[in-house]
Order: structure tokens, then sequence, then C-alpha cells
């Protein structure tokens, strides 16, 4: 696990304004890739963007150990080089366990600003998908987010059904607060987990939805789903109908709805509430307060989660337990596929080094001994040879899973360093 590393930043130690300055734009995701994975000298990398975290996960190249790459990361997506402390004061970094860890908590749902929820591993799939198809992800990478997705998958089973809330039902929630018992129409812009949740949860409430996009097909799909009706984001700018309430959760790096479509949206009757998971925000909150419309962004969704936090936590106690499992699985894995090989060549010198042992005997001081003697004293030095190779063997293995692995190449290095003065002495 030494060579993977994770730089995240995310709602936990910075605000929502400072998660939306180190997005990229989904457009933007695959030739940014590239960049990363330049900058980051790293031969796998993927980026993950929701609305309240960015994470970039990378691997090594020639399995070395992966380092702090807080700076690199900070160029890559800020476009500037970090002043002094700004790198660590504004982003995370993990490596090695800690970083598979991390991914693992992310996928789960137990780092999410909602706790437990499981939209988080919908865009981890997503992200995964992404790295594939820019060509930056690899067996390394694949390997761990097959590993975090089945994770996710294992705790919808220890959950027992459970589904914890998201950020979709809370704004779902606020939505039905807003409406009191009216049945006015709701739209729905952009196609995003968060967008999805939050439809399935005001259909269950017989709410009239609206679906707009960019791309009409991709509204038409999930229109279909939940029963709504279908509008391009276009022609909704131009001419907005009478809603009670937008949610917005689409891409782009610059609000989706301005000045002019805020006064169109107003004047259509409703005041209509903003619920906006934009990251930037797709909705300026100066210009929902110029046109009189109140706004719910990131940051208040955000707050109103933290107070589910512990109960969460709590309900989801065994699902930490079965993480901490499975990297105890994968360590003595990782370890036994990494090492297996220089332990099964230690344990063949052991063999040769008696083979050779009693050769030399037998060629001298024991050259008197019958075929039948021979063949008892040479099994007897290779039965010796196992039993003593055994305990350091064992040793060895343990040390693996916990040792950095520099160590460990040392003290392999050293032996063989041993093993060759030896021959040269003998010769």
């Amino acid at each position: 696990m030494h060579q993977i590393g994770v730089v995240g930043l995310s709602y936990r130690h910075a605000g929502v304004d400072e998660v939306a300055r180190f997005s990229v734009p989904r457009a933007e995701v695959a030739p940014r890739l590239a960049l990363l994975q330049s900058r980051l000298r790293a031969a796998e990398l993927l980026y993950v963007g929701t609305c309240n975290r960015i994470e970039v996960v990378f691997a090594t190249d020639g399995g070395a150990a992966a380092g702090d790459a807080r700076h690199e990361v900070f160029r890559a997506l800020a476009g500037r080089d970090a002043q002094a402390g700004e790198a660590a004061r504004l982003l995370r970094a993990w490596t090695g366990e800690a970083a598979v860890e991390h991914l693992f908590l992310l996928a789960c749902g137990l780092d999410s600003a909602q706790t437990g929820e499981q939209e988080i591993a919908a865009q981890l799939r997503g992200a995964w998908e992404d790295a594939r198809h820019a060509h930056t992800c690899g067996p390394v990478l694949d390997r761990l987010m097959g590993e975090a997705l089945t994770m996710a998958r294992r705790v919808q089973r220890l959950s027992g059904g459970v589904r914890a809330p998201s950020l979709g039902d809370l704004a779902a929630e606020r939505v039905l607060r807003h409406l009191d018992g009216r049945q006015t129409q709701v739209a729905l812009v952009g196609v995003s987990p968060m967008t999805r949740r939050c439809a399935l949860r005001l259909q269950q409430a017989q709410v009239p939805l609206l679906i707009v996009n960019r791309t009409p097909q991709a509204a038409e799909e999930l229109a279909a789903a939940v029963g709504a009706e279908a509008l391009s984001l276009e022609r909704f700018r131009r001419r907005p109908p009478a809603l009670a309430a937008v949610v917005l959760a689409a891409g782009g790096g610059e609000p989706i709805l301005d000045a002019a479509t805020l006064a169109r949206l107003g004047a259509a009757g409703g005041a209509p509430l903003l619920i906006d998971f934009g990251v930037p925000p797709n909705v300026e909150a100066a210009a929902a307060r110029a046109a009189g419309l109140a706004r719910v962004g990131m940051h208040d969704l955000i707050e109103a989660a933290q107070g589910r936090r512990l109960a969460e936590l709590m309900r989801l106690a065994p699902v930490r337990a079965a993480i901490d499992e499975r990297l105890m699985h994968l360590r003595t894995e990782l370890a036994t596929r990494a090492f297996g090989p220089r332990l099964a060549d230690l344990k063949d010198a052991f063999e040769q080094i008696a083979a050779e042992e009693v050769a030399r005997a037998l060629a001298h001081g024991l050259r008197t001994l019958d075929d039948e003697e021979r063949g008892q004293l040479e099994r007897l030095a290779c039965n010796v040879a196992r039993r003593l190779a055994h305990l350091p063997l064992a040793g060895i293995r343990a040390a693996a899973l916990h040792a950095e692995p520099d160590a460990l190449e040392a003290f392999f290095a050293a032996a063989k360093s041993g093993r060759a003065r030896t021959d040269t002495e003998k010769t």
C-alpha cells in the first residue's frame, strides 16, 4: 500500500468556498488529469469532485513510496504556486495504509457531510470511469477502487436495509417544509446523484416535478423515471414557469442562473426557494438576494447534517470494524505478494548452505560413509535447515505487515551481500 497517496480538501476542515476554488468543471477533468499525473510524476491517478470535497488519488511509478504531494496538487488545481504554509493549511494528505483507509471511509460515507450517505459511492465510481477513459488509471487504482466500492456495498448489507439520509434528502425536507402541503411544481436543475435522490423523495410526496438539464436527453430520462416534465436549461433560462422551489446541482465553473434569469423566475410567481448544491455555486448569493429569492447553499445543508452525525456514527460502528478487518486482510495479502518470492529465496538459501556444507564434509572427513548413510545425512541437513529457517522467516513475514518497505529491502540486500561474501571466502 506504500505507493498509494491521497490529497484532499473537504467541508471537514475548509469552507465550501475553498472547495470551490479547487473544483474542476467536468468538461475539464480529462485534460486536468493528464496535468496532475505529470506534476505528481504518478503512474496512476484519479480525481474525485463532489459538492463538498475534492480528492486526488494517485499511485507512484515503480512501486516507490508515495510522498506528500500537496504543493503539486495545489499548483495543478489552483493554477498558481501556494504561498508559505498555504498548501498545508488548505489541503490534507494521506499516504500508504492511511490513504487506503481514508478512501474506504469515504466510499462508505463515514467521511461525508451526511454520515452514511450512499451517493458518494456513485460519485467515486464516476471518477473511476473518468480516469479509465482518460487512461490515467491502472491495476493499482483499479484494485483499490474495486475494494472501496465493495466495502460500500457491504455497508448497505450491514445497515440492514436502513438507508442513511443524504444531503439530497435534507434538500427534499427543506422543499416539503417550504411547500407546506401545496402541490406547486418544483424544478430540479442538473442530473446528479443529489438531484436524483431529491427527485425520488419529492415524487413519493406526490410533488409535481420539472427536470432541467443542459442535455435534454438526460433530463428526459430522469423525468421519465420519476413521472416529471423535462425542459432544456436554455429554454428554462428564457422562460421559467411558476415554481415553488428550484434545486440546483449542475456542474460548471460559473453560475448557471444569472440575474436576468432570477428576475424572470421571481416574476413568474411563487417566489421560489433556491437550494444550491453547486460548487462553485450555481446561483450567487448576492444575485438571489437582489432578486428577492431565498437561497439555501451548501454551507447551510452541511450545518444541518452535522446535527445527525453522532447518531449515524453510532449506528455505523460495525462498518468501522469491517473497514479495519479489510485493511488487515489487504495488508497481509499485499505484504505476502511483495515479499513472498524473497522469503522463498531465503528459505532456498538456507537449504543450499546446508547442502553445500554436507557435500564438503562428505568430500573430506565423512568420505567413508556409504550411500545410505550419505542420504540420511543429506536429508537430516535439509530438515535442520528448514527448521532453523522457520523462525526468522516467520519473523520477517510478521514484520512485513508493519515495517517500512525500505527497512525490509535493506534486510534482503544485506542478506544477499553477506551470502556473496561467504561464497567469495569459500573460493
